[in-house]
């Protein structure tokens, strides 16, 4: 495969961010920083950590690094629903390489919280509070000697930082209460200098920690450019209700509305966020400068940036707040209403971010996607994404689709951050669909689920809520015979049954396997599906490090638990999950020749 597919990208808006990227097929790997640890780590990585994925990426290969979110998610870890879309996590700084401070009558309390906080199969998120109290102490005893680079750094960022800190020191104040409920004199902004002159010390504390992150997540740009790796960051589209942002700018955001998903085939109330959608309208009174402020700080640690949810940009499913809980996503509509405006209104707020920065946009183009988000993207040069278990001929006959037919403009992946792994995708997900959207069905029509699921699903190979069809339901009469009703009663039923009835066995000839398909993923079956997803015609192609690892032998624990998240779930499994072995000891895998090879085969060196 030559350069010369993707030479259309030169004639795009991005014209300038692929030719300081080259137009290279380039491999790469997702991490999410809580899931990774070196031996230094105190109970959970930090952003110096990240030189050791930059030398495992080298010895495979590999030279994009994709991080999940950064920002300071406060006390509640949830990396897509932040208390800031500037400020960088403190939890992840590096206590023992601090700029402009000497941490040597400090060593004994970062071993005390090194022995009180070891690495487990889950994060320990208590971790975060007793670091920041170290921080603090540290921070005490210098604050009337700090660097002068300090202080040129609060007012080259005074946009948001100010904000920022005042946020989070209110928020002390007042137990982490939403600003909301603060009292009406701060919530509004009404006399905050009063209040800056009496926390002066805490409000420089905080600006005074992200500080201490950009510096050290900026030298981790510096140390993956010598190595000839792009790092990629992941900015959120929308941040929390309860952040420095809204609170500081709230006629940037509709607040009587909370942002979701309509209704699919796999979550089938479909999904409530809780962050309130863009007022861009009022945002454009300021020339956007929330975004491109935004843009601009991200540039200081990212090459390649993902925008979350590119088709919100287009149009966005809005939720009344009033609308109870317990309904998700049902209630809602698409904002702008219009279906006509769409496409102007995404690619002039695309445009207006990809003329205002260096780092190339990536686009999370997952979901009900209207057709003028493929579009726009491709005019922008903004690659979108692949992602293998769904990238199928849905309308015809549901087969996986050839690697040489994958988009150009896009990163192809084999699972998301939002998704099952690989290995449980194929043990638990595949040819299966989801029993709350198949009830909901059934409910319809006055079924009860209880009289027909024997008959339509083998039980003994459905898990965790996903049904699997019998092998003898092989034509829809039979489903028909079942429910005792006719085709135009059941056209969502049938439409399930078309995209999954035998998926497994499609899939398995679709990468290349022979035999009778095998119902547990092998190393031989990983192997295979890395080298499918390599040879596609994308560009990119970033797999999630536990997808890599997929043929080492490292992993002896439930597939199923191993996931960053399980949308529409408030859960101590989403945002935990932690690796079985260090980096030190993943650098030494045998597998990661195997992981070079595939790499070096389908010209992604």
């Amino acid at each position: 495969m030559t350069d010369s597919l993707y030479l259309e990208f030169l004639n795009t808006s991005s014209k300038d961010k692929w030719q300081n990227l080259g137009l290279i097929r380039r491999s790469g790997v997702v991490v999410p920083l809580f899931s990774i640890y070196s031996k230094r780590s105190i109970g959970i990585a930090d952003f110096l950590d990240l030189r050791l994925v930059c030398d495992w990426v080298k010895e495979v290969g590999m030279s994009i690094i994709q991080l999940l979110p950064l920002n300071d998610t406060g006390f509640h870890f949830r990396p897509y629903d932040c208390e800031s879309g500037f400020a960088l996590e403190p939890m992840y700084i590096n206590l023992e390489e601090l700029k402009g401070t000497d941490i040597s009558e400090f060593l004994f309390a970062i071993k005390q919280l090194n022995n009180k906080f070891p690495i487990s199969k889950r994060v320990d998120y208590r971790i975060k509070k007793e670091k920041i109290e170290i921080l603090w102490k540290i921070f005490e005893k210098i604050k009337d000697n700090l660097a002068e680079e300090f202080y040129i750094y609060q007012k080259k960022y005074i946009f948001w930082l100010e904000d920022y800190c005042l946020f989070k020191v209110i928020k002390e104040k007042y137990l982490q209460k939403s600003w909301e409920e603060w009292p009406v004199f701060l919530r509004d902004r009404q006399d905050l200098e009063s209040f800056k002159r009496e926390n002066k010390d805490r409000l420089n504390f905080y600006a005074w920690l992200q500080w201490q992150a950009y510096e050290q997540l900026k030298s981790i740009k510096a140390y993956a450019k010598d190595k000839g790796i792009f790092l990629m960051g992941d900015l959120p589209l929308l941040v929390s209700r309860d952040s420095a942002d809204i609170w500081a700018k709230r006629d940037y955001f509709k607040l009587e509305f909370s942002s979701g998903a309509p209704p699919d085939m796999y979550y089938a109330k479909g999904q409530r966020w809780g962050m309130p959608p863009y007022n861009w309208d009022n945002m454009a009174k300021n020339n956007y400068d929330y975004i491109i402020e935004k843009l601009k700080y991200a540039e200081n640690f990212y090459d390649i940036f993902r925008i979350d949810h590119v088709v919100g940009i287009f149009r966005i499913w809005s939720i009344p707040i009033t609308e109870p809980l317990e309904n998700a996503g049902l209630n809602g509509y698409f904002d702008p209403k219009d279906e006509k405006i769409w496409e102007e209104h995404g690619k002039n707020i695309l445009s207006i971010i990809v003329k205002n920065t260096s780092m190339l946009a990536c686009a999370e183009d997952l979901g009900t996607v209207p057709k003028c988000s493929y579009k726009v993207l491709k005019e922008l040069g903004i690659p979108g994404i692949e992602v293998l278990r769904w990238n199928k001929d849905w309308q015809k006959s549901c087969n996986f689709k050839e690697p040489q037919s994958y988009r150009t403009l896009a990163i192809s992946t084999i699972s998301t951050h939002d998704s099952s792994n690989l290995e449980a995708w194929w043990s638990f997900e595949a040819g299966t669909v989801d029993e709350e959207l198949f009830k909901r069905y059934l409910k319809e029509k006055n079924i009860d689920f209880d009289t027909v699921k024997e008959a339509l699903f083998d039980l003994n190979l459905s898990f965790h809520k996903r049904l699997r069809w019998k092998k003898e339901i092989n034509n829809i009469e039979k489903i028909l015979s079942i429910l005792k009703l006719n085709e135009k009663e059941v056209p969502h039923i049938i439409e399930l049954y078309r995209c999954s009835y035998l998926e497994k066995e499609k899939f398995w000839k679709a990468i290349g396997l022979e035999g009778e398909m095998r119902e547990k993923p092998d190393k031989l079956f990983c192997r295979n599906v890395l080298e499918y997803i390599a040879k596609t015609a994308s560009i990119f192609c970033i797999n999630l490090l536990f997808d890599w690892l997929s043929i080492s032998d490292i992993f002896s624990d439930d597939c199923w638990l191993r996931r960053i998240n399980f949308p529409g779930t408030l859960s101590d499994l989403n945002w935990s999950y932690v690796m079985p072995l260090s980096l030190e000891g993943i650098l030494n895998l045998n597998t990661n020749k195997d992981i070079k090879k595939i790499n070096k085969e389908y010209y992604r060196i």
